[in-house]
């Protein structure tokens, strides 16, 4: 009997409030009585005739919000995400506009006015965290934190052997290894350098390997194959057709390619904002599922509506985060002006889409996967993988090391601690890996070296000015907004914008369509690749100085171009400069200085500029020609596309990917491969075979 009354009140004190929690509802309700104080202040419309009001208003709308939060989730549960943003917005108003309605001394004439007192509010009170020296990101999961905090009191001595573990995945993309440690000693990465300082964690490089680009690395970090991806783009001969990877159809038609079902997420693990499942059982906003329903047959797009819901329908944390991107929008339009007046260089155009661009990916996507993340962790999924892009958003437009660049990693790092938070009271223990795609390298572009795009120079070379030709533009940072964009079609159909929109359909080409153009030119960074698509092969040297005899020399010969690489009938693979070419392929046997005639075009490229570039041209669907910029000695690149910073080739840092992982996970020694005096993993098929040795000894996986 004692025993059974000892458990009943073990789990009654489970129930209740503890002084930490009733302090954190305080806190949030003077926040918001603060915030609406202020906003009914400022908006016609709403008027109060006392503070009594406002306090009660503020504790209605408080209380209101959690407990409409069960039935949306159920309404959410079929409509998917873009269903549950509607209803939280509905939800938003509806619980604004009764509250200020129902209390006396309170009047208010609109719905508009209510939408204005929303939005106010929500910026009142980031600028009192800001003040109050908070980290913001916690207020997007505030209320998370609170339920698991609840949760892990009910289950308080109720699993003995201890919480089992867990892996949290998190892709600071475009992040280089020397950029970490710059942002770690400039005070720009608290959360990470305390991490580094306490020993919980090691820092480490690893070489991403040609095709260094998001597309190619995540597929191998995530499915352990990256062979089908030879670039950001590139032109199917099979489909008569470029590919964009950052159009839902076609990261859906790669994804299908290269998956085998045992992706890292395999076996209830969780996808966030990412270009490739991995095969999860959950994806959110993720690139290759944005057309397809859920595995559970809830609505898809973005995702299963229900874990939308705590986002979308709490009454300020939307509100903070549409109001807070559009202050990310004026911020950039001062940091570009500022770059003109200074005459930084090298620089480029940052104006155009690109500014709202940066306010949806910096913010509003940020803050949306952060719940999303937080969701998953609190829910307990084995394994969680967010990519987040603030970084490589930024450093494309502004240069890699540049001050708003390194300023966005303070962004990225209190992510981290928010996502510490969540760790913290989740019910696995949780293991924080922190890594990197790639990084970026700074330059100024092809074009404005040369005052010609490379599609001209090719065209020019042919001495066919007039050549019918296709030239991809620079579109990755397009990649969140396409997704956004198909899921509200949904599962009828795709909707991609920005420079890549219209070259990629989803379909094989009609036969009786006109025969495809002459020529392909597509940039990814300083890797360059050129098709001609109406031969129904790959062209080799030889082939290509019958038709176009000053094409190949003259490429070589540009001050923009390092070397171009080609097929040839006899010699294999070949990699020919201004002065001097190296065989790729020689026979094993040979000497290998005798695989170098004249100057090697690729010795400022490094140690790995040979098999990178070996292996990037024997992919099956790489072009007839590929190009690799010229790298100067202080590690500038030229972009074939508009980037300042940029990265798919190789030279400079864009190869040196980080890898920031737990101390008591250490990297297997064999899985390294020598990269000059540094033994590295080397591409990201190394990278995710360690995430997978590292889950299998935690028991995530089946061995």
């Amino acid at each position: 009997m004692d025993d059974g009354r000892e458990q009943t009140a073990r789990r009654r004190a489970t129930w209740l409030p503890t002084f930490g929690d009733a302090a954190d509802a305080l806190v949030g309700l003077v926040a918001t009585a603060a915030g609406l104080g202020v906003a009914i202040a400022l908006v016609d419309g709403v008027e109060a005739t006392g503070v009594g009001g406002v306090l009660v208003v503020a504790l209605l709308v408080f209380v209101g919000d959690p407990a409409l939060r069960p039935p949306l989730r159920a309404l959410a549960r079929p409509v998917g995400a873009m269903g549950a943003l509607v209803l939280g917005l509905v939800a938003q108003v509806a619980i604004a506009w009764a509250a200020l309605s129902l209390v006396p001394g309170i009047e208010v004439t609109s719905a508009w006015a209510v939408v204005r007192v929303i939005v106010i509010a929500a910026v009142v009170m980031a600028v009192g965290r800001w003040l109050l020296g908070a980290n913001d990101s916690e207020y997007v999961i505030s209320d998370v934190l609170r339920r698991a905090r609840r949760k892990a009191r009910r289950l308080d001595g109720r699993v003995p052997q201890g919480r089992p573990a867990g892996m949290l995945v998190v892709q600071l993309d475009g992040v280089a290894e020397p950029v970490l440690r710059e942002a770690v000693e400039a005070g720009l990465a608290p959360t990470m350098q305390r991490w580094l300082t306490q020993g919980t964690h090691r820092l480490e490089t690893w070489w991403a390997r040609v095709p260094s680009t998001t597309p190619a690395s995540q597929a191998g970090l995530l499915h352990g194959e990256s062979g089908e991806i030879p670039a950001f783009r590139w032109w199917d001969r099979g489909l008569g057709r470029l590919v964009v990877t950052n159009h839902p159809a076609d990261a859906a038609l790669v994804e299908a390619r290269l998956t085998d079902g045992k992706g890292l997420l395999a076996g209830g693990g969780t996808a966030v904002s990412t270009m490739f499942t991995g095969d999860a059982e959950r994806a959110y906003v993720v690139m290759s599922r944005t057309r397809t329903r859920a595995p559970d047959g809830s609505g898809g797009g973005l995702g299963p509506g229900a874990e939308f819901v705590r986002f979308f329908a709490s009454p300020f944390v939307l509100a903070r985060a549409v109001s807070l991107t559009i202050g990310e929008i004026v911020k950039e339009l001062y940091q570009a002006r500022r770059q003109h007046v200074r005459d930084v260089r090298p620089r480029i155009s940052r104006g155009g889409w690109y500014v709202v661009l940066r306010g949806v990916t910096n913010v509003l996507m940020r803050d949306l996967s952060t719940s999303l993340v937080a969701e998953a962790v609190v829910r307990g999924d084995p394994v969680v993988f967010v990519d987040l892009v603030d970084y490589d958003e930024i450093a494309h437009h502004a240069g890699p090391t540049r001050p708003e660049s390194l300023r966005a990693l303070e962004g990225l790092d209190r992510v981290l601690r928010t996502l510490e938070q969540a760790v913290a009271v989740a019910p696995r223990d949780y293991r924080v890996v922190v890594l990197s795609d790639h990084g970026q390298a700074l330059g100024e572009t092809f074009e404005q070296l040369e005052g010609a795009s490379l599609l001209d120079v090719v065209r020019e070379l042919m001495a066919r000015p007039d050549a019918s030709g296709v030239q991809s533009g620079t579109g990755e940072d397009w990649g969140p907004l396409n997704a956004l964009l198909t899921s509200v079609v949904g599962s009828g159909g795709s909707r991609a914008v920005g420079p890549d929109a219209g070259r990629a359909s989803g379909r094989v080409r009609d036969s009786a369509a006109p025969e495809p153009p002459e020529v392909v030119v597509v940039g990814s960074g300083n890797l360059g690749l050129v098709w001609f698509p109406r031969a129904d092969h790959r062209l080799v040297l030889e082939e290509l100085q019958e038709r176009w005899p000053a094409l190949v020399p003259g490429l070589a010969a540009r001050p923009g171009v390092g070397a171009v690489v080609v097929d040839t009938r006899t010699r294999g693979l070949v990699a020919i400069g201004a002065r001097g070419l190296v065989l790729l392929e020689p026979d094993r046997d040979a000497d290998p200085a005798d695989a170098v005639e004249g100057e090697d075009p690729l010795a400022p490229y490094g140690p790995r500029g040979r098999a990178d570039l070996a292996r990037a041209a024997r992919l099956p669907h790489t072009g007839d020609l590929l190009l690799v910029s010229r790298v100067t000695p202080g590690g500038h690149v030229h972009a074939f596309e508009g980037q300042v910073g940029s990265h798919g080739g190789i030279g400079g840092a864009q190869n040196l990917a980080m890898l920031l992982h737990p101390a008591q996970w250490p990297v297997d020694d064999e899985l390294r491969e020598a990269v000059g005096a540094q033994h590295l993993l080397v591409g990201a098929e190394a990278v995710h075979e360690q995430l997978v040795r590292w889950a299998r000894r935690a028991g995530l996986r089946e061995v």
